[in-house]
């Protein structure tokens, strides 16, 4: 599959299969593997520990987090809206099938990387204006900005109490590397937002920034459940490494969908990280080419951050900017990206000692990661 050039929203950027076994599904079968069959035992086996988890908060907080995780609507009725991809979960799992482990002793860490997700999900959205997330309004949209913020410092407190109510000393080492991971993300994210109001930030910044608001807490995920497994340090830090790269590869994937992407698979607006004036890799790539689309993409950009009615834009204004960023390199810069971090990914499996069958599991994830519409 090639990348299209629509300028109004209406293509979804997907980077080409990296394996002729590989289609553009959300989920495929890839090599034997049925991926979406992964992704479903992940929620399958975390929800409910999950739901159990978030029964604790006290009223309203509960009734708000079952609203951001989509099991109930904005009027408290049972609901079963689009909760997410699940792929932390599933890699959680797999993490402890590859230290020797059942899979539900990866469920824990499984819990505990979501609800830290969830907190940044609830955050991000705050921060960002955002007023969509799956196709339904965002949590500070129905319920305030206090609620946003409460309910997500209690999803992350809870991450660390999921893990440290086990009581073991894995659980111990388990818990050091997702607060890691944590602070990685968060540091992330004062970037991201440190950077909307730079005129440049270079390839490589941008890279920083996305390993730790994407990569470390993908990689925390590969490893967590092999850290409960008992695997040992080098273990764990090689599945960190796919996971690293892997986040790389995913954000890579979601900076092409929030320009190019369709409103009706990702849920959000037309143009939604131009329309934040993001410095993602599309746009960075860019504005380092060089040539006479960078330097006119420069100068809309410079002018847009002094702009009073950047809020007022029309859909043309921003269709102009992203056809400038395609000419420019950004958008097949930024595809071929993804494929170099997935492929990075993957060679890091090497160096591990994996059963086959979890191997090729792991491989089919990375392969959804990259080729997906949302």
């Amino acid at each position: 599959m090639s990348l299209s050039t629509g300028t109004r929203g209406e293509t979804v950027p997907t980077v080409p299969p990296v394996s002729p076994a590989a289609d553009t599904a959300d989920t495929h079968a890839a090599d034997g593997v049925d991926v979406g069959a992964l992704l479903e035992r992940g929620r399958t086996l975390s929800t409910p520990v999950l739901r159990a988890a978030v029964d604790r908060l006290a009223s309203p907080m509960d009734t708000v987090a079952a609203y951001h995780f989509g099991w109930i609507d904005a009027q408290g009725r049972p609901s079963d809206a689009d909760g997410g991809k699940a792929v932390r979960p599933a890699l959680a799992l797999l993490s402890a099938e590859a230290a020797g482990a059942a899979p539900e002793v990866g469920v824990p860490g499984a819990v505990a990387v979501e609800l830290v997700h969830n907190f940044s999900l609830l955050h991000d959205d705050l921060m960002d204006g955002d007023e969509q997330r799956r196709h339904r309004d965002t949590v500070w949209k129905v319920h305030g900005p206090a609620q946003a913020i409460l309910v997500g410092d209690a999803l992350f407190a809870l991450a660390n109490e999921v893990l440290l109510e086990i009581g073991t000393v894995e659980a111990g080492r388990a818990t050091r590397r997702l607060t890691t991971a944590s602070r990685r993300l968060i540091d992330g994210q004062a970037q991201d937002i440190s950077y909307e109001h730079r005129e440049r930030v270079t390839v490589e910044e941008c890279l920083e920034m996305e390993g730790n608001k994407t990569g470390a807490l993908l990689a925390c995920a590969v490893s967590i459940g092999a850290v409960l497994g008992g695997a040992d340090d080098r273990t764990a830090d090689t599945l960190e490494a796919y996971g690293y790269h892997l986040g790389l590869a995913f954000q890579a994937v979601d900076d092409l969908l929030g320009i190019w992407g369709d409103p009706e698979s990702t849920g959000k607006q037309t143009w939604s990280d131009l329309r934040q004036r993001k410095k993602s890799l599309p746009v960075v790539a860019a504005l380092a080419d060089g040539g006479e689309a960078g330097r006119r993409l420069g100068e809309l950009l410079a002018a847009d951050a002094k702009s009073n009615d950047f809020d007022s834009f029309s859909e043309e204004e921003f269709a102009l900017r992203a056809a400038l960023i395609e000419e420019a390199g950004g958008r097949e810069w930024t595809s071929q990206e993804a494929r170099r971090q997935h492929a990075v990914a993957v060679e890091a499996l090497d160096d591990v000692d994996l059963p086959a069958r979890v191997r090729a599991q792991l491989v089919a994830l990375a392969d959804f990661v990259v080729v997906r519409r949302r």
